[in-house]
Parts: C-alpha cells; sequence; structure tokens
C-alpha cells in the first residue's frame, strides 16, 4: 500500500511499543488474535494486523474542536503470541493487566469475541457493555461462550448491558438464560431508535452500579453485512456504520470505561476494498475520540 506523504495531514497508528516499566499512558493497544475456538471458520488472527495497517489510512484528527488525538499518549503492546487455551488466556490477563496499570484505556484488537473472556480479566472489569448481535451465552469454550464464561467466573450478570441483540440470529433458550442472570438486553431496534446517547448512558449506569472500571465488546458483527461482510456472523438489517461508531465514542467518553475490545473481523474474509477492517480501524480512533473528549 503506497500512501501519499503530507507534513501537514499526520497519520494514525504507528505508536511507538509499550514499555511496561514506562510512564503514564493515555492508551494501550494489545493484539489479541483468538481464533482456534470459533464456532465459524476464521482467519481473524489474521486481523490485528490488518486494523494496524488500515490505521494509517485515517487521520488523528477529530474534528469537533477540532482535536489533535496526536497528542495522546499511545503505545502498542503488540500481540500474544497464541492467546487460545488456558495459558494463552493467562498471557491475555497479564499482558492486558500491566498495560491497564499505566493507561486510562486498553484497546485489544481481535480475534474472535473469546478474545472478551480474558481481555475484561485482565483489566479488572466490574461492569460489562456488549455491542453485538449475539447473547454469547452458550456452553463450551468458543466466540459464542465469553459472557458466560465471564458469568461462571463471578461476574455480576445484573451489571452486564448487551446492546443491539438481532432478531432471528439467537434463541428463546438464550434469551431466558440472559434473563435468568439479570442482564439488561437493548434489542437492535430499540438500540437505532433511541440513538446512541441514550442508549450509551443507560448501559454505563447499569454497567457502572457499585463501581469499578467498565469493560466494552465491539462485535463488529451488530453491523449491517453491507458495511460487515468480514464478519461471520453479521446480518442484513444491523447497524449502520456510524451508528457503531456513535456507540463507542459515547462509551469511551466516559472515565468509567477502562478497557474495550473490537472483535469478529475476519480480514482475510473481507471485501475488496476492505471495508470491515477499515470500519475496525475507525473504531479504534473512536475510542481514543472518546478519550480525548473526556472532561
Amino acid at each position: 500500500m503506497t500512501l501519499s506523504h503530507d507534513p501537514l495531514w499526520p497519520r494514525a497508528g504507528g505508536w511507538p511499543g509499550f514499555d511496561e516499566s514506562g510512564g503514564d499512558l493515555d492508551a494501550v493497544l494489545v493484539g489479541v488474535p483468538t481464533w482456534r475456538t470459533s464456532l465459524s471458520p476464521t482467519e481473524a488472527h489474521a486481523t490485528p494486523a490488518a486494523v494496524r495497517e488500515a490505521l494509517c489510512r485515517y487521520s488523528p484528527a477529530l474534528m469537533t474542536g477540532p482535536v489533535d488525538l496526536g497528542a495522546l499518549r499511545v503505545a502498542d503492546a503488540g500481540d500474544v503470541a497464541e492467546p487460545d487455551g488456558p495459558d494463552g488466556e493467562a498471557a491475555v490477563r497479564e499482558l492486558v493487566a500491566s498495560a491497564r496499570a499505566q493507561a486510562r484505556l486498553v484497546v485489544a484488537l481481535g480475534g474472535d469475541n473469546s478474545a472478551t473472556y480474558a481481555t475484561a480479566q485482565g483489566a479488572g472489569a466490574q461492569g460489562l457493555v456488549t455491542l453485538d448481535a449475539h447473547f454469547d451465552l452458550r456452553d463450551g469454550v468458543s466466540n459464542g461462550s465469553p459472557v458466560r464464561r465471564l458469568i461462571d467466573d463471578g461476574f455480576d450478570g445484573r451489571r452486564i448491558v448487551q446492546v443491539g441483540i438481532a432478531d432471528f440470529a439467537n434463541s428463546v433458550a438464550y434469551a431466558e438464560r440472559a434473563r435468568e442472570h439479570g442482564i439488561t438486553v437493548i434489542g437492535l431496534d430499540d438500540a437505532r431508535r433511541r440513538g446512541a446517547s441514550d442508549v450509551m448512558a443507560e448501559a454505563l449506569e447499569i454497567a457502572g452500579d457499585g463501581g469499578g472500571d467498565i469493560h466494552l465488546d465491539v462485535d463488529v458483527d451488530v453491523c449491517d453485512r453491507s458495511v460487515a461482510p468480514a464478519c461471520p456472523a453479521s446480518i442484513p438489517g444491523g447497524l449502520a456504520a456510524w451508528e457503531l461508531r456513535a456507540l463507542v465514542r459515547a462509551a469511551a467518553s466516559d472515565a468509567r470505561l477502562g478497557s474495550a475490545d473490537i472483535v469478529e473481523v475476519d480480514a482475510a474474509a473481507d471485501a475488496p476494498d476492505g471495508r470491515t477492517v477499515r470500519l475496525a480501524a475507525l473504531v479504534v480512533l473512536e475510542l481514543l475520540a472518546g478519550l480525548g473528549l473526556r472532561a
């Protein structure tokens, strides 16, 4: 990829490496390329590198203000080499915990949705908001089970809010399981009708009840298949790209958000124009935008 050079138009990405003995940071990126337990065939382990490459297509300039997000202190910790399985999950927890101790926000680049489990634990999150078409409450260990695994390990279901749950993409049994655990569900149609600021305000209030940090799980398959063809489970009628971006920025603007993940994008299955990976890169920038706009 050959891009033009303009000294007055700096590019996003290319952040320095993460030094665990370094000083205070605003954000740290961590690659968590999970893929081995995916319910759908995927090469999601290739996605963190693809997102990093796509970031340089954008500038770190927020036009509200304008604000130069290039002033944020961001580091990139690279990828956990083998994040699947018990040993891999332990490595994710350790690296995320180290990053969170030095940064206001940790952003995990997945990988499939199984990355959420160890990332949220490593960040020490007490509340969870998911932007996802699916409940992820399945039995077993897969990209369909991270929310259930967190609950099994002691996470309070009453502090979980799931935004974007879609019709014809779930089962009544899992909807009942969510109800039994006290999970708040804001369906896709309701989320779209109410708008990003209203939905996220409620979600953060519930997830933040009782104190502690909140983790945001951004499963890009919550989006319409036209903008997220590289998500195996995306369906027609999902969120528009701008709706996802607005929800993410609203979440990251709240100081209670300490970590986030971006998951379920298979870079190898993207459209020729790379639209899904480019959207995932914009989600990274929206997280930084929210961080930059915090009071």
